[in-house]
């Protein structure tokens, strides 16, 4: 049964394809390397949807097309309806490595977008008290990046991205480099964000366990080129329980198993 699309779309992705050129030796000619193929799904506002699929199938090259660091081939991107052309402050991004500045305390680093956008100081600052406070760290706000464990680091980055109030949020597994305690505390922080901020989400992982926790619907892609396989509701109603007891669902195990055999499935097969 297909999924009921929430309304109003936020994103449309419509028939995106991306190719890249690999240069060849001397002497020989470049090689075309197709990584997406006819990408299109929409994401409904205030909905959390992932990218699952085996690594190399372009989950987050696609990704960086809708957040506009990458341009796409074929296709189009529209946000609110209206069609995306290069990065802009619509779209906030979360990356694997928080990637924040060492010489910035932690609420400095926040009021960097506000900074850029050319907000007054005291307003940035009022912006980034209230986000610090949002992913629980006000206590941290006057530390520096390597005071900060991984997971607290991780926090300042998705304040961050939050600072610009994006209309959806883009995230590129930003708990993969994380142990596993820390990753569940901040897959629950993340939902808790998420019900107190309504933010548009675009989630990218490898781990099925996470896309099913924190998702309204999951994407399964194939590689080779970057395709999409299905597109899976999760029936789970929100609040949620903790993970560890969702795991124990006949429902979790079931929709883990579905996502496990698309991706495992080979292209003909699938066909």
């Amino acid at each position: 049964m297909a999924a009921i699309m929430p309304d109003p779309i936020k994103l449309a992705v419509d028939d995106v394809s991306k190719t890249f050129r690999v240069r060849g030796a001397p002497g020989q000619p470049d090689t075309l390397l197709p990584v997406l193929r006819h990408i299109s799904f929409s994401v409904g506002e205030n909905e959390i949807v992932s990218l699952v699929g085996e690594s190399g199938c372009g989950k987050t090259t696609l990704l960086r097309i809708v957040q506009g660091l990458v341009r796409l081939d074929r296709g189009t991107i529209k946000l609110d309806g209206r069609v995306v052309q290069g990065a802009g402050r619509d779209r906030g991004f979360v990356f694997q490595q928080p990637n924040l500045l060492p010489w910035r305390t932690a609420l400095s680093n926040v009021e960097l977008g506000p900074e850029l956008q050319g907000m007054a100081a005291s307003a940035r600052r009022q912006v980034a008290q209230r986000l610090l406070a949002l992913v629980g760290l006000s206590v941290a706000a006057h530390q520096y990046p390597h005071q900060l464990s991984g997971g607290m680091q991780q926090r300042v980055g998705l304040a961050r991205a939050l600072a610009i109030d994006p209309a959806v949020l883009l995230m590129d597994e930003p708990f993969s480099a994380l142990d596993a305690q820390t990753r569940e505390i901040l897959q629950r922080e993340l939902l808790r964000i998420h019900a107190e901020t309504n933010k548009t989400i675009l989630f990218v992982t490898h781990d099925l366990d996470e896309a099913i926790y924190l998702s309204d619907r999951v994407i399964v892609m194939g590689a080779k080129p970057g395709r999409i396989k299905a597109t899976l509701p999760v029936p789970f109603a929100r609040p949620r329980a903790e993970l560890p007891l969702l795991r124990g669902a006949p429902e979790f195990q079931a929709m883990r198993t579905q996502m496990w055999e698309l991706i495992r499935t080979p292209p003909s097969a699938a066909a």
